[in-house]
């Protein structure tokens, strides 16, 4: 897809005091760039939007959304921070075609807000030039009483390729391809292909050529660049590609990410349980998936979810989905204070141990947080397989022994210099045994989630920090204790 300018920016000017200042000159201040050169160019955007309407300049700030990406005026709408913004900055958009592709590119919460006071047939207006998954998605928002009567005024044809597209899970290859896609039989010839190619227009993007049988079942897949280099007279048959890299239409949505990726491919073909292609998926589609998928992860890692990202859910709503992960911290952390009494005999024996508890408890949390970030992120991109158990395992051991050789080793030097050299060689002793404990905890709890089917991401953030934060204290007085008369 090629993007392009998403505004200019207008030089400033000498402005005549003597002169009124009238709508091009409120423009013109607007748009100038901000004394923070911190700011981005979205960010200055976004800026000249908001003073445009508050001055009442839209004549002006029509004339702004006209010369911007779709795409660019999407992200305006979706920063204001009210719905009757929202709506206004959505209505100056010019030419009902650009309007949908706004629409198109609008998350769920704009979608809902800027559609709020429109009629069903306007909206059907706005969506007649996109394509079917562009469609499915945006009446996916809407409540099913008010997308099936938008249905009803659309296309015959158009309605039920998106009403097919309705029916697959938002999150399975079926409910995001398109339907737009260029399929020829595969008896036909290089040149009939180049004819048709040609009269083309309603295929979204053609990256490749689907060759398929007489069942419409996918046999081939060949790229313009071959179609290009044979003779004319040449059937599709003799030089597609028999071996077709494809998805099956209840395929996880991650799952075609990674297969687009692994592949390099620009569109792969989603086909049924008949081997029959019913859509592709393009790669800007494919992008949109992976940057879903690693907020949801990046969210469970923080014992949140989607709908408590970024403001998007009330201040109950919010709290009501983090605190069980808060839940889990404040138990460990109780257990944390159920040791330290324990040990409590110890620490009034050589009050100077308490000096490096903190220090024991963090360092082992953060080490065991980096490395199921790692593993997580390895297990959900296809870097690692739950085959390699063993070689991730024994690598994150000797990562954490290296480390904590270097912590410790300070740490030592630390408690030397602060209290006594006894007490420095316990601390650095405990500190590299908690990493080692920390890197190999984290690095297995992961891949043993991954075994029993269950989202690895769950076991990051709070939990893996708080059973390390026990593990690192525990590993610290267990020591201090051992070696009591050397410390006193």
């Amino acid at each position: 897809m090629v993007m392009q300018s998403t505004d200019h920016m207008i030089e400033p000017t000498p402005v005549d005091p003597r002169h009124r200042p009238g709508e091009k000159d409120l423009l013109l201040d607007a748009v100038r760039p901000p004394a923070d050169q911190g700011r981005t160019k979205s960010d200055i955007v976004l800026l000249s939007v908001q003073r445009l309407l508050r001055r009442g300049a839209l004549t002006n700030l029509a004339k702004m959304l006209g010369r911007m990406h779709q795409a660019d005026v999407a992200k305006v709408i979706v920063h204001l921070s009210s719905s009757k913004e929202k709506r206004e900055v959505f209505e100056l958009v010019r030419g009902e075609s650009k309007r949908g592709q706004v629409l198109s590119e609008l998350d769920t919460d704009s979608i809902t807000q800027v559609l709020t006071d429109l009629v069903p047939s306007d909206i059907a207006s706005l969506i007649n030039d996109l394509g079917p998954d562009d469609v499915a998605y945006i009446l996916g928002v809407l409540s099913e009483e008010r997308a099936t009567e938008i249905l009803s005024l659309m296309r015959t044809e158009d309605s039920t390729e998106v009403a097919d597209l309705l029916k697959y899970p938002k999150d399975t290859a079926g409910g995001i391809m398109t339907t737009e896609f260029f399929a020829l039989p595969e008896e036909a010839t290089a040149q009939d292909a180049i004819r048709r190619l040609q009269l083309a227009t309603d295929a979204e993007m053609v990256f490749y050529i689907y060759v398929t049988d007489q069942d419409e079942r996918l046999v081939g897949v060949l790229s313009l660049r071959q179609l290009l280099t044979v003779p004319p007279p040449t059937p599709l048959k003799n030089i597609a590609t028999h071996d077709v890299i494809s998805v099956t239409v209840d395929m996880d949505q991650e799952e075609v990410a990674r297969q687009v990726a692994r592949y390099n491919l620009l569109a792969i073909p989603v086909i049924d349980k008949d081997n029959k292609l019913v859509g592709i998926i393009t790669v800007d589609d494919v992008v949109d998936v992976i940057r879903e998928e690693a907020t949801e992860d990046m969210l469970k890692m923080a014992g949140a979810i989607e709908e408590d990202s970024v403001s998007k859910s009330s201040s109950v709503a919010s709290a009501k989905h983090r605190l069980p992960w808060l839940f889990t911290n404040l138990v460990g952390s109780l257990f944390s204070g159920a040791i330290l009494w324990e040990f409590r005999y110890t620490i009034q024996e050589v009050v100077a141990i308490v000096s490096f508890i903190p220090v024991i408890a963090a360092m082992g949390g953060n080490v065991g947080l980096q490395s199921s970030t790692l593993i997580i992120r390895g297990l959900a991109t296809g870097l690692i397989a739950l085959t390699d158990v063993w070689t991730v395992f024994i690598r994150e051991i000797k990562v954490g022994l290296l480390m904590g050789l270097a912590c410790g080793l300070i740490l030592t030097l630390v408690g030397w210099l602060w209290h006594q050299a006894f007490l420095g060689m316990i601390v650095g002793v405990s500190l590299i045994r908690a990493f080692m404990v920390s890197t190999s905890m984290a690095t297995f709890m992961p891949i043993l989630l991954k075994r029993l089917g269950v989202d690895p991401a769950v076991a990051a953030g709070p939990f893996v920090t708080t059973a390390n934060d026990i593990t690192g204290i525990t590993i610290y007085l267990a020591l201090a204790t051992l070696f009591m008369e050397h410390l006193r």
